[in-house]
């Protein structure tokens, strides 16, 4: 399923990234009101869990790092304290999952969550794992700043990776897409293996063996729970901004019955054409949409009563049993048997549900 990126304007991430950076600045001698000039965030709202940033905000502070500092380790220093703690459900989840593959499955599937400057992708081969980072960004900053978020964020995932494992796990190597800056001495430092610069992609490669190895913190139960909450927060995320927000609760209203994308449009009083392109500007297809509501509502089904397959199946608006459990497996990895059974409570009450045409 195609992935709706956030846009750098939306505020719906706690202001974590920005405390840091700011800490760090500070540590070199620059006021938070400095680092923090013309970013529309108070320096008394970046401890406060409630407040809610964007992307973009944190980008302008960046900026403002740059202008302000002149030590070269700074994104460095961002990254390796940027711990998976601070990240709240979504750093409980990946350090709480089975196994490092696990995490670097969630990793991607939850990024969401993680205010995400870049784009990720990961990549397991005989040998190798790959994070990559295809696009680099969620939006287009300039050449500096875009080197100061790689920096940052190839040192956070290095951290992060050593949260979960409970011990040093560094890299194989790591890739640039650009040349070897003036400090290119610093980043075997922080990433502990040898770099290389003017690649093709900006990667980090992992030995695959360490893929089976277990999280310090692995537990089955916990995982399961928090990552059904991640779930639940992607859906809030994703059905709370924008027009695809509009598109969801449209959507979200009546299961079973899924109206088609001319129907949505009119509901929304525009043309499908129109409809089409507001959400081509907000990285997601209508289809896509209509794929992440049939999840949603799916392990919400599964979650919470004991319907049968077949019935969970016709709300969420498949035709057959058969077709919904392949989905189901597409969408979690696990079949909707294997789901339900992970689940610690769920109502015991069953819902009679009428037979209507699904799609």
């Amino acid at each position: 399923m195609s992935k709706r990126l956030p846009l750098p304007s939306e505020r719906i991430y706690a202001p974590y990234k920005i405390a840091a950076l700011v800490e760090i600045l500070g540590e070199q001698g620059i006021p938070p009101e400095e680092a923090l000039r013309d970013t529309g965030v108070e320096a008394s709202k970046i401890y406060d869990a409630s407040a809610l940033t964007s992307v973009r905000q944190y980008a302008a502070v960046c900026r403002n790092a740059l202008a302000l500092s002149c030590e070269p380790r700074t994104p460095f220093q961002v990254g390796a304290r940027l711990h998976l703690f601070a990240y709240g459900m979504y750093g409980y989840a990946l350090m709480s999952c089975l196994s490092l593959r696990d995490y670097f499955r969630l990793g991607v599937k939850y990024h969401l969550l993680a205010t995400p400057t870049l784009t990720i992708e990961w990549r397991e081969y005989p040998n190798v794992a790959v994070w990559t980072f295809p696009d680099e960004f969620t939006f287009a900053p300039s050449k500096e700043l875009r080197q100061f978020l790689i920096e940052q964020q190839f040192t956070q995932q290095v951290t992060h990776l050593q949260d979960v494992a409970g011990r040093s796990c560094p890299p194989a190597k790591a890739h640039f897409s650009y040349s070897a800056p003036e400090h290119a001495a610093i980043y075997a430092d922080y990433l502990g293996c040898p770099c290389f610069f003017e690649q093709e992609h900006c990667e980090l490669h992992y030995d695959s063996a360490i893929l089976e190895q277990k999280p310090q913190l692995a537990h089955r139960l916990t995982s399961a729970l928090l990552q059904d909450a991640c779930d639940t927060l992607i859906g809030k995320a994703n059905a709370s901004a924008g027009v695809a927000g509009e598109v969801y609760q449209i959507l979200m209203r009546s299961p079973g019955v899924f109206p088609d994308m001319e129907d949505v449009a009119q509901t929304l009083r525009m043309t499908s054409r129109t409809l089409r392109r507001r959400l081509d500007a907000e990285q997601i297809s209508f289809s896509a949409i209509i794929d992440d509501v049939h999840r949603s509502l799916a392990t919400e089904y599964l979650r919470m009563t004991s319907m049968s397959l077949e019935d969970i199946a016709l709300l969420v608006g498949f035709s057959d049993a058969a077709n919904f459990r392949r989905a189901f497996k597409r969408w979690t990895g696990k079949n909707p048997g294997e789901f339900r059974g992970e689940m610690p409570l769920r109502a015991t009450h069953r819902h009679h549900v009428p037979r209507h045409s699904g799609s």
